[in-house]
């Protein structure tokens, strides 16, 4: 992924990737699921991956593939970004309800092989699901985040809270517990994971507007400065009736950014993401919330963060999350990372994200 923009879509169920495609070893590119993790030490724990509203823990949302070329020390990269489950955690203007982490590893490593994956499937009879890593750290049986806690009859199950320990126990484990010496084999559907897709990167392109476009922008521009300047009838007279029609399409900032928003996401309107680090910086769906850089901290190495990629509202309609008229929502969220891209201890850093909210009275 390099400075040009570009778009991930997931890729529907009809053409579902092979699930051995979405672990670790294939290092994809994801929604939902349980989180195929890069490095395996350092993984964020429980108190790292709770809402900061509710304080219940989070679900894993989705994980991109994002290698930076020129660092060896990031030829694998990968970012991972959790939201809370409850809808009352994301009223408008409130942020919290999310977190994201970022890991990387050098092409050399102590986990995965120095050369491509493999394009073929691994051998009939691998689990699906793996429940420890090659380190023998133990993940959670509800989301797949660490697990430190563990049943205190088996001792086989692992769990990262009491919360999702109660969860499996009513779920059937209360059952199993002492029945079953391949506990990984019989995980129930806690409905709390997301459905799982693949994530397709492809490149944007834009269409070249067209002169007529292109002069009216420019008049609203010229239009704009001389208005700031402070010579609103000088700036009138420099009208003609097409930029007048222009400005009466897009009256209010308000407007004018959330048909921005719209005109470049019509071409591809199934987008889910975007992404462009060394780059274009996001398209905001408002111009209410818009975070300021006094806004966005610096990373904890004392360098600042660079906007990175953004989530897509129409990421909700694969989520399946709506529910009597309540659901999780936003207009999109922003994640900036480390302009400097630190590497510290080795671990999971954890960078920021911004929520921003659709306003009332616009549809996408």
């Amino acid at each position: 992924m390099g400075s040009r923009v570009e778009l991930g879509f997931v890729d529907g169920e009809a053409a579902a990737a092979p699930w051995w495609r979405l672990r670790s070893a294939q290092f994809p590119s994801k929604v939902g699921g349980r989180p195929a993790w890069l490095g395996e030490s350092g993984l964020p724990g429980p108190e790292q991956l709770r809402c900061g509203r509710c304080g219940r823990p989070c679900a894993f949302l989705l994980q991109l593939y994002a290698p930076l070329p020129g660092r060896s020390d990031a030829f694998h990269r990968g970012l991972f970004v959790f939201c809370c489950r409850g809808p009352a955690c994301y009223r408008p203007g409130v942020q919290g309800p999310l977190r994201v982490f970022r890991n990387q590893l050098p092409r050399k490593n102590d986990t995965y092989s120095y050369d491509p994956p493999p394009e073929t499937p691994p051998p009939e009879g691998t689990p699906r699901v793996s429940l420890q890593l090659q380190c023998g750290a133990h993940l959670c049986r509800v989301c797949g985040c660490l697990g430190p806690k563990t049943c205190s009859k088996c001792h086989k199950a692992h769990y990262c809270s009491k919360d999702h320990q109660t969860v499996d126990w009513k779920l059937g484990h209360k059952l199993a517990c002492l029945q079953s010496a391949h506990l990984d084999t019989a995980i129930p559907d806690h409905k709390f994971l997301f459905p799982e897709y693949e994530i397709v990167i492809e490149p944007e392109e834009m269409d070249a507007p067209d002169d007529s476009q292109a002069d009216t922008q420019k008049e609203l521009v010229k239009h704009e400065e001389l208005e700031a300047a402070g010579d609103a009838n000088e700036a009138f007279e420099s009208l003609d009736e097409e930029v007048l029609e222009a400005m009466a399409k897009h009256e209010t900032r308000e407007d004018k950014i959330f048909e921005k928003f719209k005109n470049r996401i019509a071409a591809e309107p199934e987008q889910i993401l975007r992404y462009c680090r060394e780059g274009e910086g996001p398209i905001w769906i408002s111009g209410e919330n818009i975070p300021q850089t006094k806004d966005i901290p610096n990373c904890s190495c004392g360098a600042q963060r660079i906007f990175e990629f953004q989530v897509m509202p129409q990421l909700l309609n694969h989520l399946k999350v709506d529910s009597l008229g309540e659901s999780i929502d936003w207009g999109t969220l922003v994640v900036y990372t480390c302009a400097k891209n630190c590497n510290q201890a080795n671990g999971y850093m954890e960078e920021f994200i911004w929520k921003q909210d659709v306003i009332a009275g616009c549809s996408i």
